[in-house]
């Protein structure tokens, strides 16, 4: 899947929104969208979003705390041109809520009984933070109707540092090699590390609209640039804890050492059309990229490709669009533990259709597709990791939603995934549905009621079928909720019935 992010920008209409919220594990939050114009004319336009939250987790000892601030600045000096400025800072503290609890204990019986899914195999004081900086813009120009001019860049700088144990349940498949009589002390590591990573983005490129006979174009051409270097000190070592009756205290932090500075620069250059003609629509693209990625003390790893993708749309009147797409891809990866890897390459083809009938609020879409990758990165144990060679997904997928009637809500949607042994974690099926109901009580309208559904079947989390299968599972929400032109009340309930179950092993 694809997760399309955008960033939230200044809007020329004043708009205030504050909110809090209380929730399981003493979960207390805080955030503020404010946005609106800071000039009579609406030249300059601004947005503030801000976060605070103070929260525990299902496991001890495990905060989810994070502070955020993202401020923006829009000027449009005229209707054509428009700048706009973007910050970001963000910092989060957390712990290791994965304890990498054995089998035998959990998923398998124990002599000694099941392990509660709280049990917290570290030391207090252990921590997970992050801390987040960027700042960018993004500019544009329309010289007419027809074609428009666009930059957008952005600096990050990430810092993560971390000092946490988790269960040494890797040294063959037994999980508790430290004790395998009884079945209690579990050997764990303590990971000391620190990295630090500088990101340089660039993008642009040009947008024109324009017709040759009876096809109308639109035209993308334009030019990226990446930049990334990353620093990393580390540190590790090993003892061992009664998982079943913890004794904390033992805290005996590694020296970090640091490894090799990694970086990585790509460029890439990309031109698109898409064409329609009638209900046809048809889309093609080319890109060029090369990269070069470098450990200090090492040579460099130079590589390039050229990827391509198309698409074929008939977009029929009766609401019925089925398509046709390929797509090719290209991506550098990061460096591990110091050492370089190739880039990861996928191929996918896609065929589909999408129907939405005419003066109803309703979406149906399914498809079916096949995708292929090489030199996806694996980590079989802590930091060994390895390149597999090309792995393959087919599936399928069905996605439903809209308005039935005016007070009735609903999303639905099922996937078939058929994938490698070598691929981890991946449920042949998948499927969800959620629905909301509003109404009226005593004549007061602007509440709602809603519930759904989350299934997935058993799998195995182990490349190569090794290893218990998780069970399958569903799941139910809820959420009530009262909302009138200013105010908006809700109670959300995720897993109603409280139920125990397995997301990972």
């Amino acid at each position: 899947g694809v997760v399309n992010m955008v960033s939230k920008r200044p809007l020329q209409e004043a708009q205030r929104e504050v909110g809090v919220q209380f929730g399981s594990f003493g979960r207390k939050q805080i955030q503020a969208d404010l946005t609106g114009p800071l000039n009579a004319d609406g030249s300059l336009s601004y947005r503030l979003i801000a976060v605070q939250r103070k929260s525990d987790t299902q496991v001890d000892y495990v905060p989810d705390d994070r502070s955020l601030i993202a401020p923006s600045l829009t000027w449009r000096p005229s209707a054509a041109t428009s700048l706009t400025l973007q910050g970001l800072w963000q910092k989060d503290k957390s712990g290791s809520s994965s304890q990498f609890l054995p089998w035998e204990g959990t998923l398998l019986p124990n002599p000694n009984g099941r392990l509660p899914g709280s049990r917290y195999i570290g030391e207090p004081g252990d921590f997970y933070n992050s801390e987040r900086k960027t700042f960018g813009w993004q500019f544009e120009h329309k010289f007419n109707d027809n074609w428009t001019v666009r930059q957008n860049f952005r600096y990050a700088q990430n810092e993560n540092a971390n000092q946490y144990h988790y269960g040494a349940a890797f040294s063959g498949f037994d999980s508790w090699s430290s004790d395998p009589i009884f079945k209690r002390v579990l050997g764990r590591y303590f990971d000391n590390q620190l990295t630090l990573n500088r990101t340089q983005t660039l993008d642009n490129h040009v947008e024109g609209h324009f017709q040759t006979g009876a096809f109308k174009h639109t035209l993308l051409v334009g030019a990226d640039f990446a930049r990334q270097r990353e620093n990393v000190w580390s540190g590790t070592n090993v003892d061992t804890i009664d998982v079943y009756a913890p004794v904390y205290g033992h805290r005996d932090v590694p020296d970090a050492t640091a490894l090799p500075r990694t970086r990585q620069r790509q460029t890439g250059i990309y031109l698109q059309d898409q064409v329609r003609l009638d209900n046809w629509i048809f889309v093609a693209g080319l890109r060029q990229d090369r990269a070069v990625s470098s450990a200090a003390g090492s040579n460099e790893e130079k590589s390039s490709a050229t990827t391509k993708r198309f698409g074929l749309m008939y977009a029929s009147p009766s609401g019925w669009s089925p398509y046709l797409s390929y797509s090719e891809s290209f991506t550098p990866q990061a460096a591990r533990e110091g050492r370089i890897f190739s880039p990861l390459r996928g191929e996918q083809w896609e065929v589909g259709v999408k129907y939405e009938p005419k003066d109803r609020a309703l979406a149906f879409s399914a498809a079916v597709y096949d995708l292929r990758e090489k030199n996806q990165i694996s980590e079989p144990q802590p930091k060994v990791f390895t390149q597999l060679g090309e792995t393959k997904t087919r599936g399928v997928e069905l996605e439903a939603k809209g308005s039935i009637g005016p007070n009735l809500d609903l999303i639905a949607h099922y996937n078939y995934t058929d994938a490698d042994a070598l691929i981890e974690g991946l449920p042949k099926h998948q499927a969800s549905v959620w629905a909301k109901y509003k109404f009226s009580v005593g004549g007061v309208s602007g509440f709602s009621a809603g519930a759904g559904l989350r299934m997935m079947s058993s799998f195995r989390d182990m490349q190569s079928g090794v290893g218990p299968r998780i069970p399958g599972v569903a799941l139910a929400d809820l959420v009530f909720a009262y909302e009138t032109a200013a105010w908006r009340y809700a109670l959300n309930i995720n897993n109603v019935t409280d139920k125990v179950y397995f997301s990972t092993c």
